[in-house]
């Protein structure tokens, strides 16, 4: 008989986690351990405080309901959890892993440790001085695709860290992509863009705030750098809605998180949707630690990534769950030599 096991944690960052919206200091998050005939899967649901469609006051309550559903019909309820994509995602997450039995979710060159997925380096906001010191410890180890929070700080000086960048390297060698989370008005927005534009950025994420579709459309149109959504796409969690609004902005990119976006199968029908378009897109994590990171990466190298993703952030706490995952140089590897020793402790007291 299946049983299901929720084990609440929560996570430090070590150190604050600057975005337009404030600084995240900890991270609530809930494991699931699922059993049944002697094995175990596990995953994680970690919606983000004051971004997710899910972050409500009774999400342990409806978590609760969703493990007793899943239980009595042995399923995942997809319906019941439709706008519950952080919770969609842990069951997924588990039950492929129950499926496994294993952390290789599913066989690839990666899971089998002998291809690593290319990733950007983030670097979060703060002080010019602050943000150039991780651009050059990013660059250092061997990152050759970089993306900045910007929105915190003088514009002015964001530019002048990206002109910073410029001046010692170019485009064929390092990668630049920025995010805005929203922190530019409509009215500022192109002129902004025009100026990151000279200074041959990759892309823009999120230029402006989420929900504004005519405006975004517009800037899309006329943009002199690709524009990609993220923001924009949380709490479309129907065919329908996700199909209306890549129609009506239709963006350059779009950035696919599962725990926001939808879980494993909402990115999946995104990502059908987008190509239908010749939208481009690629899959970042959302704070998740490991366990989550890893089933991020596992689905990611199921799809063949041509470009490099964002999954550097699974290593961000202080009391991060232990995973054969490794970063070596710019990409996010699979440790089979790690993972033969390893022994995962969810129930730990940290």
């Amino acid at each position: 008989m299946m049983d299901i096991e929720i084990i609440p944690r929560t996570l430090h960052f070590k150190q604050p986690a600057g975005t337009s919206r404030g600084v995240y200091t900890t991270h609530n998050v809930w494991y699931l351990a699922i059993s049944e005939n002697s094995k175990t899967g596990y995953g994680e649901c970690a919606p983000l405080s004051q971004l997710s469609c899910d972050d409500v006051p009774d999400y342990e309550t409806k978590l609760q309901q969703a493990c007793r559903e899943t239980i009595k019909e042995n399923k995942i309820p997809y319906e019941l959890l439709r706008d519950y994509p952080s919770i969609l995602f842990g069951l997924e997450s588990a039950m492929q892993y129950l499926k496994t039995n294993s952390p290789r979710l599913w066989d690839t060159p990666f899971s089998r440790g002998e291809a690593g997925i290319p990733i950007n380096g983030l670097i979060w906001m703060g002080s010019k001085e602050t943000m150039l010191q991780q651009i050059e410890k990013k660059m250092s180890v061997g990152f050759r695709c970089i993306k900045l929070k910007i929105g915190a700080i003088n514009f002015e000086d964001e530019l002048s860290l990206l002109s910073y960048i410029r001046k010692h390297y170019s485009s064929k060698d390092i990668e630049l992509r920025v995010d805005a989370n929203g922190a530019f008005s409509p009215q500022e927005a192109l002129r902004n863009l025009e100026k990151l534009a000279a200074l041959d950025i990759h892309s823009i994420e999120q230029p402006i705030r989420a929900g504004q579709w005519k405006e975004m459309a517009e800037l899309c149109s006329s943009t002199p750098l690709p524009i990609a959504l993220d923001e924009e796409l949380i709490g479309l969690n129907t065919d329908e809605k996700k199909r209306q609004m890549l129609n009506e902005i239709h963006p350059q990119y779009i950035i696919l998180k599962p725990t926001l976006h939808g879980a494993i199968c909402g990115v999946k029908t995104w990502i059908k949707e987008a190509e239908s378009l010749n939208i481009g897109w690629w899959i970042t994590s959302a704070l998740e630690s490991n366990v989550g990171l890893n089933a991020i990466a596992q689905f990611c190298a199921m799809l063949h990534p041509s470009m490099p993703q964002g999954l550097g952030t699974g290593m961000l706490f202080t009391d991060n769950v232990d995973f054969p995952l490794e970063i070596r140089k710019d990409c996010l590897w699979y440790d089979i030599e790690k993972e033969k020793k390893w022994k995962l402790a969810l129930t730990n007291k940290y």
